[in-house]
């Protein structure tokens, strides 16, 4: 918590070491403007490495490290479940599946990568562990943090990239009365509400594999008493808000995103 009471809580994802559009002058830079934030805690939403090589996750390990913060949750994404590479995961950052408490939040964040698939599903043998863990939160901020979409985005192509059970974690999670909910995947920034959720994507911080007009960026999420904003941050650039909302009360603001005519795609879709 910062001195003025405010929680801030950077969500960087889809760095994607090792990869031919990783550009490390902007995970440089992200990394100095997130400690420069002085954040409560740092989240990182998967895909850290292209290809799930040791060499890539080593690499992205260094950079983990030059985060100045105390709470850091990591967890994978489909990138990094090929070739086995949930074995250097595990070795190199911890457990799959993560509980963070600080403050007055709670925060859970789950594995939806399958082995060598871009598919991705939690699974009902980890239904139990998220309802239980959010059923002791009592009145703190609930915040879900998971890689794959939850549901569809504008932008990015045939619906295959939700996870197979979706569905039934939509319902656990409002049934829980889950206030945010973090992801990544694939790279396109938006957020949408879902009775009284926030469902927040972030784009990727740190290659060129875009989409039309997105730029690379990274989330803030700044909490102070029930209040949340969000924030969408591009490297070198400034930030706009995209999500108020009180958790207590449920009043909130949504936020069309900006498109800069100065700054064009270099790429358009591509197949993930």
């Amino acid at each position: 918590m910062n001195k003025d009471g405010r929680v801030t809580i950077c969500q960087i994802s889809d760095i994607h070491c090792g990869s031919p559009y990783f550009v490390p002058d902007l995970l440089e830079r992200s990394i100095l403007e997130i400690n420069d934030a002085d954040p409560t805690a740092v989240v990182i939403s998967g895909d850290l490495t292209n290809a799930g090589y040791r060499q890539e996750f080593e690499e992205a390990a260094r950079y983990v490290e030059k985060i100045r913060c105390e709470h850091v949750m990591v967890i994978p994404g489909n990138h990094d479940s090929r070739n086995v590479g949930y074995i250097h995961f595990e070795r190199l950052f911890g457990d799959r599946f993560s509980v963070m408490e600080f403050d007055d939040i709670l925060m859970v964040g789950v594995d939806s990568s399958e082995p060598d698939l871009n598919d991705g599903r939690v699974g009902r043998e980890h239904y139990e562990f998220i309802r239980e863990t959010f059923s002791g939160a009592q009145d703190r901020l609930k915040i879900f943090v998971i890689h794959h979409h939850l549901i569809p985005l504008p932008g990015t192509g045939r619906e295959r990239n939700i996870i197979y059970d979706a569905g039934d974690i939509l319902e656990i999670l409002v049934d829980s009365g889950v206030d945010l909910v973090l992801s990544g995947h694939k790279h396109v920034p938006y957020s949408w509400k879902l009775e009284d959720m926030f469902i927040v994507n972030a784009g990727t911080a740190s290659t060129t594999r875009l989409r039309g007009n997105t730029r690379p960026c990274y989330n803030i999420i700044e909490v102070d008493d029930g209040r949340v904003r969000v924030f969408r941050k591009y490297p070198f650039k400034d930030r706009e808000l995209i999500v108020d909302f009180n958790s207590r009360t449920r009043e909130y603001s949504r936020f069309e995103e900006r498109i800069d005519s100065e700054v064009a795609s270099p790429g358009g879709e591509q197949r993930r």
